[in-house]
């Protein structure tokens, strides 16, 4: 298998690790992913940082195959270059997609949503970051060249056409998209929407292929605000009910 490090980006897990034992065992687990290098893994501190062009949810996976706890706790550099949406909506949808400016023209995006009907969905960014109504308020897709719709490797399209994202047999989409055209400063106060059916990336006749894919409803729509980088958020107790955050991963992992 050929390791793929392009584009990789850094990511930071906090994982109960309680003894070298443990540490061993979620370092041999992570070895043996080719598409996974690690950085360092520290008992006193808990932490456990990697390198990596797999989404961040196949390495929680890995940690916790040994038996460990983990979450996500930085990704990219700094809070300049990361930005973050938490998705909620109808039928028990729940996400959480990261995005990473890992150069001047090179955009990561890392997330996994749960509760989404198996098969494709679109994924755009919209132009207001308005909730007020739900997905009735941020308005048409993220286009400041005024471009008509298409897909991500498209010439031509809208700054907020992102593609397709695949849901599992149990709802779940994990995914990690590479972008050249979306910056992170562009987005920032932005929303992130995920539709009930697949983009066309404006390749149909469908009188709204042009427009939006023909990608259907909107089932949830999240604000896109900064967020933590690599180092930048040390808390481990959540000050809303004071649980430790590894009790808290007994909630949907997409929720975290």
């Amino acid at each position: 298998m050929t390791t793929n490090f392009n584009n990789a980006s850094k990511v930071e897990f906090d994982v109960n690790l309680s003894c070298k034992s443990c540490a061993s065992s979620v370092e041999k687990a992570l070895s043996e992913i080719p598409d996974i290098k690690i950085i360092n893994i520290d008992v006193e501190k808990q932490s456990v940082v990697v390198e990596t062009s797999l989404p961040s949810q196949a390495v929680k996976e890995t940690i916790e195959s040994t038996g460990k706890r983990a979450v996500l706790k930085g990704f990219g550099s700094n809070k300049i270059e990361s930005a973050v949406a938490e998705l909620k909506g109808e039928g028990g949808i729940l996400g959480v997609i990261r995005f990473h400016q890992a150069d001047k023209d090179l955009c990561v995006i890392d997330g996994t949503i749960d509760g989404l009907a198996t098969g494709e969905h679109g994924i755009h960014i919209h132009e207001y970051g308005d909730l007020s109504e739900g997905c009735d308020s941020i308005g048409p897709h993220f286009n400041p060249m005024n471009s008509i719709h298409g897909g991500k490797e498209d010439s031509e399209r809208h700054y907020g056409d992102l593609g397709n994202i695949f849901a599992d047999s149990n709802g779940r989409a994990s995914f990690r998209i590479q972008d050249n055209v979306i910056k992170v400063y562009d987005i920032i106060g932005r929303s992130l929407a995920v539709t009930a059916d697949k983009d066309d990336l404006g390749k149909t006749e469908k009188q709204s292929s042009k427009i939006d894919g023909n990608s259907g409803k909107c089932l949830a729509a999240a604000i896109i605000a900064r967020s933590a980088g690599l180092f930048e958020n040390p808390k481990r107790l959540c000050q809303c009910d004071g649980i430790s955050i590894w009790d808290e991963t007994n909630r949907p992992a997409s929720s975290l």
